[in-house]
């Protein structure tokens, strides 16, 4: 019997990369030996989310995969990024990962820059929950245990209010016309405490919400 293909998860901490795992560990297709995230160095956080490292360690460590942390400055001009991520990637490939995973739902345009990106370092990306309905997929995440908080919250589309919030019914309800259920378009960003992708959960507690840059951000601590 061949070796399944080893694999690599672009892991942002949020639900759909937390789905997208759950989703190939459940088929089998892939050996997923470590999770990818971009660090913010001046901030010690998840890049985007604006999550504490050291949940990240402690959801990484529930989820049984080794991190591999890309750390990037702020403000991070594109080439800076785009240097800092292939050289991960080279890195990879030198360990014989051939593949990385990917959450993505629907935006055309990241799939074809992440495949542009990756074609000539030859890794191919994966992408297992592409074209899932929104809102289908969000009530199923929620339905198979999944406990996720909102840790950022675009202030263009959706109110302060939603920073920190749980990825929920009740929250799904409340969202404004036009907000994706996943909020694939930016809406929001969240953090995955509990899930069955998790061997078991992050304890949290809930911190301040500081607005910056034009969005909100959930702090949450190791409780």
């Amino acid at each position: 019997m061949s070796e399944r293909p080893k694999a690599l998860i672009a892991w942002s901490s949020g639900k759909d990369s937390a789905w997208a795992l759950h989703d190939v560990r459940r088929t089998g297709e892939y050996d997923v030996v470590g999770a990818l995230t971009t660090i913010t160095d001046a901030f010690g956080r998840v890049s985007i989310h604006g999550l504490r490292q050291e949940l990240l360690e402690a959801q990484l460590a529930a989820a049984g995969l080794p991190a591999t942390i890309v750390r990037i400055p702020y403000p991070c001009p594109n080439e800076v990024y785009e240097r800092a991520m292939a050289a991960a990637m080279d890195q990879a490939k030198a360990q014989g990962i051939t593949h990385v995973i990917f959450g993505d739902l629907f935006l055309e345009d990241v799939r074809a820059y992440r495949e542009t990106r990756l074609r000539p370092i030859g890794i191919t990306p994966v992408f297992p929950i592409w074209h899932r309905p929104t809102d289908a997929l969000a009530r199923d995440m929620i339905a198979k245990g999944v406990d996720a908080r909102l840790v950022c919250v675009d202030l263009k589309k959706l109110p302060a209010s939603f920073a920190g919030r749980r990825f929920d019914a009740a929250m799904l309800a409340d969202l404004p016309p036009g907000i994706d259920p996943c909020g694939e378009n930016g809406e929001f960003h969240s953090f995955v405490a509990a899930g069955p992708m998790l061997s078991r959960p992050v304890a949290i507690k809930p911190g301040e919400v500081v607005e910056r840059d034009g969005f909100a951000y959930a702090d949450f601590l190791p409780a």
